[in-house]
């Protein structure tokens, strides 16, 4: 299952990514050689940019990469390693539940409940925003599964 939603997240900032190349090429493209620059591929590269963003932080937090701050130190972890392997994906858990999850899906009801749309596109801003908890839940998802895992791997 995990190695599913790796492939398809890999696939999709892929994909984003390449639409937000593509959007800021025709943009210098336009603007420099044209000389009459879109009006559309600002908001197409910042909202891909945010995308990107959020759905990278899933990744990495599935492929272990995600930023980490030693503030104990190494020698301490070491004799109680799974303890504060807990501590710490917990935490994330917990973050990405509250701030991602339920604060994302909270600001998307608020953006359709008020009708928000951008500015360029039109569209409504509760689909931009749709990527918070999207984002959240995958790295709820890969959180708990690490810590299942490492567990049963510790038992074992």
């Amino acid at each position: 299952m995990r190695a599913k939603i790796d492939n398809i997240l890999e696939k999709l900032v892929l994909l984003i990514l390449t639409i937000m190349l593509l959007s800021v090429v025709w943009q210098v493209f336009s603007r420099f050689i044209l000389g009459a620059p879109s009006t559309i591929t600002d908001e197409i590269s910042s909202f891909s940019l945010i995308w990107i963003g959020l759905l990278g932080a899933a990744y990495a937090t599935g492929k272990h990469l995600h930023l980490a701050i030693d503030l104990i130190p190494e020698h301490v972890v070491a004799k109680k390693q799974s303890f504060f392997d807990g501590i710490v994906y917990l935490s994330t858990f917990f973050f990405a539940f509250i701030v991602m999850v339920i604060g994302g899906i909270r600001l998307c009801q608020l953006s359709f409940q008020f009708g928000q749309t951008s500015a360029t596109l039109e569209i409504p801003l509760g689909i931009v925003y749709l990527v918070v908890p999207i984002s959240g839940i995958l790295i709820c998802y890969y959180t708990i599964d690490t810590l299942i895992n490492k567990r049963k791997l510790n038992k074992a």
